[in-house]
């Protein structure tokens, strides 16, 4: 009977654990990034209010290798332009992984307004 309970608690202290780590991996691994449209961070393109392309790249590439288990450690990321502050608006980006490959990181946006652009990136 003994056995049994101290199977069970560790089973389950096992459980909690992964979950723990599980629930902190999505957390931290996300891709969604939600950046101000203020005088440090905006640029024109096309005539139209955009996130500028230097905020673009450091977030992305700071985001894009957050856990050694999530996601390539890329660096040198660079936008050929800024990201339009318009829902559906995308540009790719391009990094370098670590072996020298490079790597085009597709940017996307999914809720604009006139304050604020909610964007995010494939992995």
């Amino acid at each position: 009977m003994q056995r049994s309970k101290v199977l069970v608690g560790v089973v389950g202290g096992v459980t909690a654990l992964i979950a723990l780590g599980g629930l902190g991996t999505h957390l931290l691994a996300g891709t969604e990034s939600t950046s101000r449209l203020d005088e440090y961070s905006t640029a024109s393109v096309d005539g139209r209010k955009a996130l500028a392309a230097d905020v673009v790249a450091g977030r992305t590439e700071s985001k894009f290798h957050p856990l050694p288990w999530v996601g390539d450690k890329v660096s040198g990321v660079t936008c050929p332009t800024g990201l339009k502050a318009v829902a559906g608006a995308a540009i790719t980006c391009t990094g370098e992984k670590s072996d020298g490959e490079s790597v085009g990181i597709p940017v996307r946006v999914t809720k604009a307004d006139a304050k604020s652009v909610t964007w995010k990136f494939e992995r």
